[in-house]
């Protein structure tokens, strides 16, 4: 790695080991760290103003998400990118988040209902403006609201492993997904939840994340 890549260093509230491992996360999701580079204990701590104990525990936890690989006494890397790990992670994620939505669908809100529209409405304008941070963040936001009406705590502890996964090939393609249809997707969303019909939000749910994996898996060609 050559010069700094974080922009801050480990919160004193949290252990060492999580707060670096959520600004590694988050520099190889926004592709600061780049896929196949290799990640070196000593650089990383000194960054981060920590010691390697701690980082070597951090780069454990994202190797356990799948943002790391390593092998013994040869490398620690940032994962590459990977066409069947991509089609595999969504394909589960879509069935998570259908799962979510049929049993969070009865529990939501007419203010979740009005949160997710108008977290639609920031996808939009963030689509239009090749804004790929508020892109990501308004999603999140929409999705969340079912992943939390679900209150399943399994669920939402899998998509936490599996979601960094996929906002870094997001991220990372964002310039491919010019075709993505989610705007009117997320609407028949919205209107369906209204209805309280949980088997068609769960076929919609599902129908979105397929079809973002879809031209993910495009942009491999």
């Amino acid at each position: 790695m050559v010069g700094p890549i974080f922009d801050g260093q480990p919160s004193l509230a949290r252990t060492a080991s999580a707060a670096a491992a959520d600004l590694i996360r988050q520099a190889v999701i926004d592709g600061r760290i780049a896929p196949g580079q290799r990640l070196k204990e000593a650089e990383l701590a000194q960054q981060l103003g920590i010691s390697r104990t701690p980082i070597r525990e951090a780069l454990a936890r994202l190797e356990d998400c799948g943002l790391v690989q390593s092998a013994a006494n040869r490398y620690t890397r940032v994962a590459p990118l990977d066409r069947r790990d991509a089609q595999d992670a969504f394909q589960v994620v879509a069935a998570l988040h259908a799962l979510a939505a049929t049993l969070g669908v009865a529990r939501v809100s007419s203010g979740e209902l009005d949160a997710m529209v108008a977290a639609n409405e920031r996808f939009s304008v963030a689509l239009a403006g090749g804004d790929v941070d508020a892109a990501v963040a308004a999603d999140d936001s929409f999705h969340d609201v079912l992943v939390h009406a679900a209150a399943n705590g399994e669920i939402a502890r899998t998509l936490e492993r599996l979601m960094p996964r996929l906002r870094r090939l997001e991220r990372l393609r964002f310039g491919s997904l010019v075709g993505r249809r989610s705007v009117e997707q997320h609407a028949a969303i919205i209107e369906r939840c209204a209805a309280r019909d949980a088997a068609r939000v769960a076929d919609a749910v599902r129908e979105n994340w397929l079809s973002l994996g879809t031209l993910i898996d495009r942009s491999f060609t």
